[in-house]
């Protein structure tokens, strides 16, 4: 971690030197010293490596370890910092004067004009500096704060993902197992159905998205294993309308009110058992409603949720900004609609913003 923090830390002042250099030159030229620019350019070079190490040092290795606990250590350091940006910033352009690297330009100014000069361009330089790690500092803790969110959100979704799967495998196998325990013919083809399932979930899954039709297959695949289990008495009306069959949708999204149609719907009917099903994607706007026979005669104003829908719901939250999941209970049927607005996938956000 202190590693990245260095290597951050050098990308600031990579462009910060060259931004502080560039500064100081436009602001000569527009105070009117557009003479012997070439000049000026190396002598502004010249004094910029000085103030870029004191700066370097004065804002990365000083003020972190200053504390206010330690008046008289603050005012050692004020007292020294001073006069490196006086007296070492004069003696730095003089050496400069003396290796032939730094050329004086304009009339000669006394020696304490000069250095007060100096002191403010020091001072001046040590501000610019400042600011602008601060600014720096600031976008890179944010950007740093957001994704850490962002990966936490996907460790949570990972691990609805994780609860939601076993808890479909779980109730699919009790229905085999049902199957196998009257020694049904149509156990075979269950186990069979059962395999194409997690070769799908094993395989198939573990992207962000999933082209729409292989979704419907599982979905059909899930279908014709639970009907399995009933007589001719199940209705069940399955049908879709989209514009795309390949456009993208996130793996087994739809399943779990599929799934809750047949595990607290049907399964509790006593007469005429159905389950209608229509999926609807135009405009990259999904309608998704599942309707159900229950057990149930009274409606209830609050639906209470099982474990399915509140992963659901909680998915939804992670992975759309623009969505809608409602569930009612009305004397012996459960209706659940979901809509959702495609575009507004939070991961496509996320490759965006990276990009």
């Amino acid at each position: 971690m202190k590693k990245l923090s260095d290597i951050r830390r050098f990308q600031l002042y990579v462009w910060l030197v060259p931004a502080f250099l560039l500064l100081k030159l436009l602001t000569d030229t527009l105070n009117g010293a557009d003479d012997f620019l070439v000049l000026r350019g190396v002598n502004v070079a010249w004094l910029t490596i000085y103030l870029s190490v004191v700066n370097y040092y004065l804002l990365e290795c000083t003020l972190p370890q200053f504390s206010w606990k330690k008046p008289v250590a603050g005012i050692f350091w004020v007292l020294l910092y001073l006069g490196i940006y006086s007296f070492g910033f004069y003696g730095w352009r003089t050496l400069g004067a003396t290796l032939h690297i730094f050329t004086s330009l304009g009339p000669a100014v006394p020696t304490g004009k000069r250095i007060g000069a100096l002191t403010g361009l020091g001072i001046g330089s040590a501000c610019f500096f400042a600011i602008v790690r601060h600014i720096f500092n600031h976008i890179k803790l944010k950007q740093t704060a957001q994704q850490l969110l962002i990966e936490r959100q996907q460790a949570e979704l990972n691990f609805l993902k994780s609860q939601t799967n076993p808890h479909f495998l779980f109730n699919t196998l009790n229905n085999i197992y049902s199957l196998a325990r009257d020694k049904s013919d149509l156990a075979p083809e269950s186990i069979l159905r059962l395999s194409k399932m997690l070769r799908y979930m094993l395989y198939e899954t573990s992207g962000p998205y999933i082209a729409v039709e292989q979704d419907l297959k599982i979905i059909e695949d899930y279908i014709a294993l639970e009907e399995l289990r009933y007589d001719d008495s199940l209705r069940i009306n399955f049908n879709h309308d989209l514009e795309d069959r390949k456009q993208s949708l996130p793996p087994l999204l739809l399943m779990p009110l599929v799934e809750n149609a047949f595990k607290h719907g049907v399964s509790e009917s006593r007469e005429h058992p159905f389950i209608d099903i229509h999926l609807s994607i135009k405009n990259r706007r999904l309608f998704f409603i599942v309707k159900n026979s229950t057990g149930d005669e009274a409606s209830y104003p609050d639906v209470r949720e099982n474990i399915g829908l509140s992963n659901l719901r909680r998915q939804l939250e992670l992975q759309y900004t623009d969505y809608q999941l409602e569930v009612k209970q009305e004397a012996f049927v459960f209706t659940a609609i979901l809509k959702i607005n495609l575009d507004t996938h939070v991961q496509d956000k996320v490759h965006h913003h990276r990009r």
